[in-house]
């Protein structure tokens, strides 16, 4: 039973680290609109929280995280322009690294989180890392399977009132390691049906080009 159980996790390790030249992010999606009147093409600008503009570091960030969400907006008929703004809209992300779900709970190094730094300061969130693997091997150690958990939210209000008039958020889990390739797809994900979403919880799945990418979340 023990030889099946390492078998069958190398299978899934070797389908997820091999050669595909596309991978789907599969988004949980919830929207909620306001929008009255909108006309694709209408101007926008960021909006930042305090926490996002108190360090070099932290602008840095979310200069980084607004560049991935304003594809996104494009798309969805929006305009920015820092000026002569309509709406503001303001970004977030969270990134955390979690036990994959190939993991055996019984056979883990240890119980609960162990707290680590934060994975992209300024955004505006910390990430908890668990630590465990699949089996266990006295001498090998257990095999360790990264697994990302991402959520994305946008919030746009109307000017010069600041009334929300639209609210949206993507969550995914997955193995994909490198965030700026994965949050620009969430985003996405999180704008479609803009100004008009489906009401409730939703599906949204979109390939992302390419392989696999190797590196740091």
């Amino acid at each position: 039973m023990r030889s099946l159980k390492i078998l069958c996790l190398l299978a899934v390790f070797t389908a997820l680290s091999g050669c595909a030249t596309s991978w789907v992010v599969d988004s949980e999606v919830n929207s909620h609109s306001r929008l009255q009147g909108f006309a694709p093409g209408a101007s926008y600008r960021f909006e930042r929280l305090p926490s996002q503009t108190e360090s070099e570091r932290a602008r840095q960030a979310q200069t980084e995280l607004e560049a991935m969400a304003a594809p996104a907006l494009a798309a969805a008929g929006l305009r920015q322009d820092e000026a002569a703004a309509r709406y503001s809209v303001q970004v977030n992300a969270r990134v955390m690294r979690v036990a994959s779900p190939w993991d055996d709970p019984w056979m883990r190094d240890g119980w609960g989180p162990r707290w680590g730094g934060p994975w992209y300061p300024g955004w505006g969130w910390h990430g908890s890392v668990w630590y465990g693997g699949g089996w266990n091997d006295p001498f090998f150690g257990p095999p360790r399977q990264p697994w990302y958990l991402r959520e994305v939210s946008l919030v746009m209000r109307e000017l010069p009132g600041n009334t929300v008039v639209y609210e949206t958020r993507a969550r995914h889990d997955g193995p994909y390691n490198i965030s700026q390739h994965v949050l620009p797809v969430m985003f996405s994900a999180a704008l479609q049906g803009f100004p008009n979403p489906p009401a409730g919880d939703r599906r949204v799945d979109i390939p992302l080009g390419g392989p696999k990418p190797a590196g740091k979340p």
